[in-house]
């Protein structure tokens, strides 16, 4: 239903854009700050968790491509290999990708690189530097296997629970145990009481750190005994 829905470009306090869906009063990203969020909760909690020299990353809504873009940036600075999965039911238009001003923000020139990465062909894998391949998943993640122990990481990133409460269903957090490796982490901005007693039911172990600004929380699990 996201495919009808009107989508409009935002300025989050950060300076950085992000999108808007009025019928939902749902946004992509915090307005507190979208670029800052995305790099508190998914790079700075999350891939600079894994100690490891090549990684397979799994992204629950691929949505505007910030979170991939920040993470190939990553991958170019820590000189590291990523494989990256990402799925998205409702894909965003051309001109509101065009209009996201990310690019600009970081250090480098990525325009290329983000605007290929919107541009490539969905559900295969594409090269799009030379440490960095993308996969883009077009469907729901409940129609899809994504396969067992194939991924160090996990960027759970779905809308928040009042607006999509069925990404946030205990089958899907089993799916994505499942998919990770041992000693694999899931990170995610939210801390409700229900999504994080959901982790720790189908096996995760939890830790909830500070927020990104305007959050006080949120949450790292790890599957299985941390080595």
């Amino acid at each position: 239903y996201l495919r009808i829905m009107k989508r409009k470009l935002i300025i989050t306090n950060d300076g950085s854009s992000s999108i808007f869906i009025p019928e939902m009063d749902e946004t992509y990203h915090s307005s507190h700050g979208a670029l800052q969020e995305a790099v508190h909760v998914f790079i700075k909690n999350g891939l600079n968790a894994i100690d490891k020299k090549e990684i397979a990353i799994f992204e629950l809504g691929f949505g505007t491509g910030l979170n991939a873009l920040l993470t190939l940036e990553a991958s170019r600075n820590k000189e590291i290999q990523i494989d990256y999965t990402g799925i998205e039911a409702f894909p965003v238009e051309h001109e509101l990708i065009n209009s996201l001003n990310y690019t600009s923000l970081i250090a480098g020139d990525f325009e290329n690189d983000f605007l290929k990465m919107h541009d490539i062909s969905w559900d295969e894998s594409h090269a799009i530097a030379k440490q960095f391949s993308l996969k883009k998943i077009h469907a729901k993640i409940q129609e899809v296997n994504i396969g067992v122990s194939q991924f160090d990481l996990i960027y759970f990133d779905a809308f928040g629970y009042r607006a999509q409460a069925e990404m946030w269903d205990v089958g899907i957090i089993q799916q994505m145990y499942d998919a990770l490796k041992e000693g694999g982490v899931l990170v995610s901005y939210a801390a409700r009481g229900q999504f994080k007693r959901d982790l720790k039911a189908v096996g995760f172990k939890i830790e909830a750190l500070p927020g990104p600004p305007g959050k006080r929380e949120m949450t790292r699990a790890t599957k299985g005994s941390n080595q």
